[in-house]
């Protein structure tokens, strides 16, 4: 039986990060060989296609590129130069940008530039339509100041438009700044290589998740048919650990299904040592060792078919209760390692290292910890998982991770949100609350590069709330039906 996980909520104390930056567990073990005809880093490889029409500026003139009255612009050696005016109450206010462009719904961009700015600066850019209401894919905010950096912001466009735009809203500030940018560049992979979700036709519907299996096996339940329409029949994650008994043949089984019906899988890796910190879903590798081996094995069944993966739920927000610096930056190094496994031997899957939930860890220390875990070797980072919190307000705690990763290490992610519980947010209790509700169902956009149901709506969280002779990870019919209805 799979034994998903609960999340306990610990102190909000913080973990001291002096250790951690440069964490380094144990010596690793020679990891199996990939296979000999997998091609290296397919999804990477693929040819780009540029968007933007002059992003270097080598021609000496601005347009296409066009601006607002309270910015004024032209080139200076070779780059762009944007006086920003002063008393300018918004970003938007200050604005420039590129329109006309066409942007396809469920395809992977990067939209990078490299800027500076004549006094420190948070400045937002935009990838939206160029016409009322203004959707916006893409919205993330940085950092400029005296030094030039590189900024790369890869995204999933939630909508297909041949008017999108790009902009750089600049504005917002009592002083006048100057803001150079260059080599702005918004490009999309080629073919068919772009990524998982343009791989695929959709989310897998799990066939053997905990509730299809329970409403099947119980369909002269009154509550089997509601069931089986709200939640066994919408795509959800599964969860692997060790209850699972073959590891490589387990989830190479899962991601083949997804694969022969053209649907993208979900999974979760969780069985990092020490799991849940001892509590209700407790357990994981026996070892660091027995952790690698594992890791290793579960990207390699994966191989080149397309794939999304969770990695260890809580155990980078969960630092705080192990007992020793030593531990933590072995914890560290165990998910820094999962990161580089998925990342060369997964090359089609987009890997998102668990970031904990918007009320448990403050954005600064988090971006932190995800630095140390390997955040940067792959797609991202996921929330709320098994939590309640609106997806606004996890929203709004993910762009503050990625202005603290901006503003540390010059660099964001993108980010997905477990919406699976979320329908009524939070009210402050994270184990079988009550009157809670069924989130929206798994979609590419929504605020975030995917929401997604990661944790089984029906599973309890252990022995606890609503349900405190259920252990955790065990199936609830009672469970889901009060998700279903918000009770």
């Amino acid at each position: 039986m799979r034994t998903p996980r609960s999340v306990r909520r610990l102190s909000l104390s913080f973990v001291p990060l002096f250790a951690l930056a440069a964490c380094g567990g144990p010596a690793e073990p020679v990891a199996p060989e990939a296979p000999a005809d997998a091609p290296a880093r397919t999804a990477q490889e693929a040819a780009l296609t540029e968007l933007l029409t002059n992003g270097t500026f080598n021609s000496g003139t601005v347009a296409p590129w066009w601006n607002n009255a309270s910015t004024q612009s032209y080139v200076e050696s070779g780059k762009w130069r944007v006086d920003v005016a002063a008393n300018t109450a918004n970003p938007w206010d200050a604005i420039v940008g590129q329109s006309g462009l066409t942007l396809t719904a469920g395809k992977t961009y990067t939209l990078a530039f490299t800027a500076t700015a004549t006094a420190t600066l948070t400045a937002q850019t935009t990838v939206q339509q160029e016409v009322a209401p203004y959707t916006a894919t893409l919205t993330r905010t940085f950092t400029l100041d005296g030094t030039s950096r590189r900024f790369s912001f890869p995204f999933t466009s939630s909508f297909s438009s041949g008017q999108g735009q790009v902009t750089f809203q600049l504005g917002g500030r009592a002083n006048a700044v100057t803001v150079r940018l260059d080599d702005i560049s918004l490009t999309t992979e080629s073919g068919t290589g772009s990524g998982p979700v343009a791989m695929t036709s959709g989310f897998y519907v799990d066939p053997n998740s905990n509730p299809a299996v329970w409403a099947r096996n119980n369909s002269g339940d009154g509550r089997a048919a509601r069931i089986n329409a709200s939640i066994a029949s919408k795509p959800m994650a599964r969860w692997f650990g060790n209850w699972n008994g073959n590891i490589a043949q387990d989830v190479s089984n899962f991601v083949a299904a997804a694969d022969t019906a053209d649907k993208l899988p979900v999974l979760v890796a969780y069985n990092i040592p020490g799991r849940d910190c001892g509590s209700h879903s407790g357990g994981g590798a026996g070892s660091a060792d027995a952790y690698r081996t594992w890791i290793s094995a579960f990207a390699t069944a994966i191989g080149n078919r397309p794939a999304v993966v969770i990695v260890e739920p809580d155990a980078v927000a969960q630092l705080d209760c192990l007992p020793n610096d030593a531990e933590r930056t072995t914890r560290l190094g165990l998910i820094r390692y999962a990161s580089e496994q998925l990342r060369d031997r997964a090359p089609n899957t987009w890997t998102y290292l668990d970031g904990g939930n918007a009320s448990w860890i403050a954005a600064d220390t988090m971006a932190q910890r995800l630095e140390s875990a390997g955040v940067r070797n792959v797609r991202g980072f996921s929330l709320n998982v098994s939590n309640f919190f609106p997806t606004a307000q996890s929203t709004t705690y993910g762009n503050a991770v990625n202005a603290a990763l901006n503003s540390r290490y010059g660099y964001t992610r993108q980010y997905v949100i477990d919406t699976s519980r979320n329908g009524n947010g939070s009210n402050g209790e994270w184990c079988n609350p009550g009157g809670r509700k069924l989130g929206v169902t798994s979609q590419t956009g929504g605020g975030a590069e995917m929401l997604l149901w990661v944790k089984t709506p029906g599973d309890s969280d252990g022995q606890c709330g609503i349900a405190p002779g259920t252990p955790a990870g065990q199936f609830s019919p009672d469970l889901a039906n009060r998700l279903i209805d918000g009770t």
